[in-house]
């Protein structure tokens, strides 16, 4: 069994940044793509960001040129970097990883993000 374990998430004041790493207990050169998603109160999980083997990488319009996503195979890592941050980027966030190109097969256990004043 995969396990994904997010951290980095915290309590951010608007326009602060954060970054999020997400730890995988498997090589992540075998995932076809590793994803982060977020679920606010009362939402539904939405995609974030995307990452594909040989680094293309797409973006929900809502986070484009906000976030940054990349991986460290060697490491076994995914981070999510997150720049000018707004009250709407709170949710808990959740690294995904799909052995298939845009499907999610793993899931960590989320790590809560706030961006309040």
């Amino acid at each position: 069994q995969v396990q994904l374990v997010e951290s980095g998430g915290g309590l951010v004041q608007p326009g602060g940044s954060l970054r999020l790493s997400c730890v995988v207990s498997r090589s992540i050169f075998s995932m076809s793509n590793m994803a982060w998603y977020r679920q606010a109160p009362g939402s539904e999980r939405e995609f974030v960001a995307r990452i594909f083997n040989g680094d293309s990488t797409n973006y929900a319009d809502s986070v484009k040129g906000r976030f940054t996503i990349s991986r460290d195979d060697a490491k076994n890592t995914l981070y999510l970097q997150m720049g000018d941050l707004k009250p709407e980027d709170t949710a808990v966030y959740y690294c995904g990883a799909g052995l298939r190109r845009n499907t999610i097969d793993y899931w960590g256990p989320g790590t809560q993000v706030t961006v309040s004043s």
